[in-house]
């Protein structure tokens, strides 16, 4: 199980069958997907009935809201976290080492938070794609610097902000905990890109 689907990491989701029915979700989305997942499935992993989730959250809709709202940030903080080095380059492979560690230490709710998307509201799918476009963001000044101090050959900032991204982010569709360290995997893709980028 994902270290971020543990109760401590969920504790501010109050009273604790909320947060047992969230962290139902977050496996059963993972497990079978947002669209094949039902209440009754969510219910039945929180040893609750499908009536009582409807107490504590509106709709299937929401409980995935909550877990793609609070992916996304926690994603947002492990890369300002870990912007740190005296150079692009340093400060680019801290990055994409962070976030492909992450992606595979957390691969349960990353798999939910990245390729379940489609299935949020409008209006939900707006706050949550704020929140990305600053992990984007993130990756894109990096970049950026890199170029104007000549370390970085990049003719298109956005295209290869997605392409590092989606190197670490992939790591979630595909990781087990028998595929490897998240550590050891992250220091591979921090030098992957570095190379992707290099001068």
């Amino acid at each position: 199980m994902s270290a971020v689907t543990s109760p401590l990491v969920w504790e501010h989701v109050q009273p604790a069958a909320a947060r047992r029915l969230l962290t139902g979700a977050v496996d059963a989305f993972a497990e079978r997907g947002f669209q094949a997942t039902t209440t009754r499935d969510i219910a039945s992993r929180a040893g609750m009935s499908p009536a009582a989730l409807y107490v504590h959250y509106p709709s299937k809709e929401r409980l995935l809201f909550e877990i793609s709202l609070y992916g996304h940030n926690a994603a947002l903080d492990v890369l300002r976290s870990a912007d740190s080095g005296s150079t692009p380059a340093d400060r680019l492979r801290s990055l994409v080492s962070a976030f492909t560690a992450w992606h595979a230490e957390h691969h349960t709710i990353a798999r939910v938070v990245q390729y379940e998307l489609a299935a949020l509201s409008p209006d939900h799918l707006a706050e949550v794609a704020t929140i990305r476009r600053a992990i984007s963001a993130q990756i894109e000044q990096v970049l950026s610097d890199g170029v104007q101090d000549g370390s970085f050959a990049v003719s298109d900032l956005p295209g290869t902000t997605l392409a590092v991204l989606s190197l670490s982010i992939d790591v979630a569709r595909w990781y087990t905990p028998n595929r490897g360290d998240p550590d050891a995997l992250g220091k591979l893709y921090a030098d992957l890109a570095h190379r992707m980028v290099q001068a």
